[in-house]
């Protein structure tokens, strides 16, 4: 499977220590240099040096076509859409709304962490959605909090 990963479900995950439930589940992640960039840019949560993790792929993203749609991205989002594109991703990992819904127009089948955090607690990989989502909430991410009592329930657990 080909997976891409934008850079705000990389640091949602490292914000709760989670980031190595992205190898359990798919293997191998793909990212663009551009992302890898942005992670190490820091911010108020650290994320590991993605350089250095064996199960994760970076990609120039020069080596691919730009698509004039997406201009009114991020350079990270754009940059991970368009490789996905190109390599006709199985999926896309992405939390922002305009660039959930643009690579969906697109046909790309879209992700995005509190997704990631229930297929791992389907799996029994976590031993709390809610759990960990509150905890991203603390470091200051932000979800809709309907969505997350809607996506809790799907697992047994009330939000």
């Amino acid at each position: 499977m080909i997976i891409f990963s934008n850079t705000t479900p990389l640091i949602a995950l490292s914000a709760i220590q989670q980031l190595d439930l992205l190898p359990a589940l798919f293997n191998k992640i793909y990212v663009v240099d551009t992302v890898v960039n942005e992670c190490a840019r820091g911010g108020k949560i650290v994320v590991p040096n993605l350089a250095k993790l064996t199960w994760l792929q970076m990609v120039d993203h020069k080596n691919y076509p730009k698509n004039s749609l997406l201009l009114s991205l991020d350079d990270g989002e754009k940059h991970t859409l368009e490789a996905a594109l190109y390599q006709q991703a199985d999926y896309v990992i992405i939390d922002e709304r305009q660039g959930r819904n643009l690579a969906k127009n697109l046909g790309l089948n879209v992700i995005g962490t509190l997704g990631i955090l229930l297929k791992a607690k389907q799996q029994n990989k976590i031993l709390s959605f809610v759990d960990c989502v509150r905890g991203m909430q603390k470091r200051g991410l932000r979800y809709n909090n309907q969505l997350v009592a809607q996506l809790a329930l799907r697992v047994g657990e009330i939000a």
